[in-house]
């Protein structure tokens, strides 16, 4: 076995293929270019283009607040025409002094057909798809949305 010297040990591509399942077919499903985030390790060992974990996420999180909004407003026979998130996430130190995502927020614009919530009704269906969210639910991670965007 060839020993690598301390430099070498860290040569190495931040690259991969995920496969992310789909209905629970581990066979089958999606394949998102991944890497390691080129804030963390330089070019050219990281990929910019691809998605890293931390990206990876925040786009969860998003999606997932996404798909439970507009259930809930589907419920209140709201059409949505157009749902964008301008999602962001902190990378810090934790409480246990280690590197975490310590909050993500969210930036959600929607936009819909015909009738529309007020401001508040808009704020209080956020707040139905964040407290039902499995994944905001899961982490410790700040997860909040900027009422700012919810006009």
């Amino acid at each position: 076995m060839q020993q690598l010297n301390g430099s070498e040990a860290h040569s190495y591509f931040r690259t991969k293929n995920t496969a992310v399942p789909m209905n629970g077919n581990s066979k089958g499903g999606v394949i998102v270019p991944a890497s390691s985030s080129p804030h963390i390790v330089p070019l050219p060992m990281s990929v910019a283009e691809n998605v890293d974990p931390e990206e990876a996420f925040v786009a969860s999180i998003s999606s997932c607040h996404m798909l439970f909004f507009l259930d809930f407003a589907s419920r209140k026979k709201l059409i949505v025409d157009q749902y964008t998130d301008k999602a962001m996430g902190v990378l810090a130190r934790g409480p246990n002094g280690k590197q975490m995502m310590t909050e993500v927020v969210l930036r959600p614009t929607v936009t819909f057909v015909g009738e529309r919530p007020n401001s508040e009704g808009l704020k209080e269906l956020h707040h139905q798809a964040h407290e039902a969210c499995f994944i905001a639910n899961s982490v410790l991670t700040d997860v909040r949305v900027d009422d700012t965007f919810c006009v």
